[in-house]
């Protein structure tokens, strides 16, 4: 009988494949102290209540104390949370996450009290303020930014009862991250060779779906999807409290929904959000498109959800080592010039990166770190063309970081999620452009291609597709409607049948899927994901035909931080997300890629 294949413990894993999280505190001792340190601070922050408009000094003062404190509380955050992920089964590491997501809630309590005091002040003896006051005018900005949301910025008893409710209200999205990631057992599937091997997060893809053996394929789908139909009642119940946990904190604040509250923060127009799924769904022929063609190659009489990962070139085995993938994505990213390069080099060589997958290890990958650490990163390394994506993506998350925490204050020191998908996905597009001009191989050019649309299918179908999802559960919990699993189940399988039925088999088990998707528990996070790939597609290109101009109106935007509004860093650099273009411009790009693989047939 074949024996299972188990993950190592953290302990057994390679210290050179790890992050290097001493960087940020030596050790746990030198944590607290720090902890301790910021937790004395809150008296000094709460002096300050009833004074922010007696002066331009003690005005700038506050808000420098205020920094300063956030600064190291978010190297405690950081360094908790990426402690916990590398092994979620970890006590200790539960326990520090704990206590600085309480002192996050008593800090944000402590100051809740300077939005609303702030627009008590006249504007014009704040225009005065800052003026007159040197070093208030970087704030100018982030003052602005506070008087839009005048409207929805309440009174100090109000903000600061909203900062203490959010521990309160974390806890669906908490409950559902230790159910997916450490309570949560996945059975044994077969691999490829017949041996019994554990289903993870990690290996589901890269591992099961995109095998090339259909029972294979199809066990893996059904044995995670079966995983969570157990606890689809459990899962439903978090989801919906998530659901009512935005809705409220949308109505505290007088919005006229729960959308509209997760964009404005940002200065998205919900037009935008809109605008996507509209376009994408005007654009779904292409799609189905693509499908026909996925199942003419793999030579399926039906094509399942199962189906849909699998390389259509089985010829081709690409595998790619990690030191390889390092190596590739460097030169990829070479037309964003010499300083670029050897940063990101920097990072491979300095540890930023915790490689490989190990037991009670969060799934997936992320840049993380915060202002004045690394930009760290956290990948489950599976030595796939996929994975070597997953490099080059996280790594433009991590370069943006780099950049704008070189070159901004600490309040402006980190970026808005709606700009956030556009340096990872650019990464990728530059990465795709760099194999095709380097693959010979017929077959291995039509595998490339593949990935790219692959690439666009998940990325920008997929996640509008979860998009139309989120508005909808949002949109029927606010019409008074209750979430439930059999209701949750009946309108995901709806949506998928929308994008994917005129080709494919939509597989009933499909229905469940909703319940292994973390990002529903992010707050209308997806939808940038979507909007992301389609700003980095026009970018990349004007990169790749522009050259040096395109290349610095995309520097300067990786070096602006927040310090303006989403929107006109997008524009400056070169693209207009307020208008529908950008997406029907890469709906367009994946539809040439459709055309270059017939082209290859």
């Amino acid at each position: 009988m074949a024996t299972a294949t188990a993950l190592p413990k953290r302990s057994e894993v390679a210290l050179e494949d790890t992050w290097n999280l001493e960087t940020i505190f030596p050790s746990v001792a030198d944590w607290e102290a720090a902890f301790k340190q910021v937790s004395e601070t809150l008296p000094e922050l709460g002096a300050f209540q009833g004074k922010l408009g007696e002066s331009g000094e003690t005005l700038l003062a506050s808000f420098q104390a205020r920094d300063t404190a956030f600064e190291q509380l978010s190297k405690l955050y950081a360094y908790a949370h990426m402690r916990l992920d590398e092994d979620t089964t970890n006590s200790a590491n539960q326990a520090l996450n704990d206590r600085v997501t309480t002192l996050y809630n008593e800090m944000n309590a402590t100051t809740a009290y300077m939005t609303p005091e702030l627009l008590a002040i006249p504007q014009e003896r704040l225009d005065t303020f800052v003026a007159e006051t040197p070093g208030l005018h970087i704030y100018r900005q982030a003052l602005d930014e506070i008087n839009r949301q005048r409207a929805h910025v309440l009174s100090t008893e109000m903000e600061v009862l909203l900062a203490q409710s959010g521990e309160a209200t974390d806890t669906a999205s908490r409950a559902y991250e230790m159910l997916n990631y450490a309570d949560m057992k996945l059975p044994m599937v077969h691999d490829e060779e017949g041996q019994e091997v554990a289903l993870t997060q990690g290996n589901y893809v890269a591992k099961f779906l995109e095998s090339h053996k259909q029972d294979v394929r199809r066990e893996a789908f059904q044995a995670m999807q079966g995983a969570y139909q157990q606890y689809s009642n459990t899962l439903a119940a978090t989801l919906s409290g998530q659901v009512k946990r935005d809705i409220f904190y949308a109505r505290a604040r007088h919005y006229s929904s729960a959308l509209e509250a997760a964009l404005d923060p940002n200065n998205i127009p919900v037009s935008v959000y809109d605008n996507l799924i509209a376009t994408v769904d005007q654009n779904l022929a292409k799609l189905h498109r693509y499908l026909s063609l996925r199942k003419r190659l793999l030579g399926l009489n039906e094509l399942h959800m199962y189906d849909l990962y699998v390389p259509m070139v089985p010829e081709v085995e690409y595998k790619v080592t990690y030191a390889e993938a390092q190596e590739r994505v460097a030169q990829a990213v070479a037309p964003l010039g010499e300083d670029y390069v050897q940063a990101l080099r920097q990072g491979f060589a300095s540890r930023w990166i915790d490689v490989y997958e190990n037991e009670g290890k969060r799934s997936g990958a992320y840049s993380s770190g915060t202002y004045g650490t690394a930009p760290f990163v956290l990948l489950n390394y599976q030595e796939s063309m996929d994975s070597m994506f997953t490099l080059a993506h996280e790594m433009g998350h991590s370069m943006h970081s780099y950049h704008t925490w070189r070159n901004q204050p600490f309040v402006y020191g980190n970026y808005t999620l709606f700009v956030a998908e556009v340096a990872s996905t650019l990464n990728e597009a530059l990465l795709t452009q760099y194999l095709l001009q380097n693959a010979t191989d017929r077959n291995l050019k039509m595998y490339i291609i593949n990935h790219a649309l692959e690439t666009f299918r998940t990325t920008l179908y997929r996640q509008t597709l979860f998009a139309e999802f989120e508005r909808d559960i949002h949109a029927r919990v606010e019409a008074g409607e209750a979430l439930t699993a059999e209701s949750l189940s009946t309108s995901y399988k709806a949506l998928n049948d929308k994008y994917y039925g005129a080709e494919v088999q939509v597989d009933d088990e499909i229905s469940i899927e909703w319940a292994r998707i973390p990002h529903f528990y992010y707050n209308f996070y997806v939808y940038q994901y979507a909007t992301g790939i389609s700003a980095s597609a026009a970018l990349a290109s004007q990169i790749l035909t522009e050259g040096e101009p395109a290349v610095q109106r995309y520097r300067r935007f990786l070096s602006s931080g927040s310090s303006d509004y989403s929107i006109n860093l997008l524009r400056d650099a070169g693209v207009d997300l307020s208008t529908p273009a950008p997406i029907q411009q890469a709906l367009d790009t994946f539809s040439a890629y459709l055309d270059q693989l017939e082209s290859l047939l």
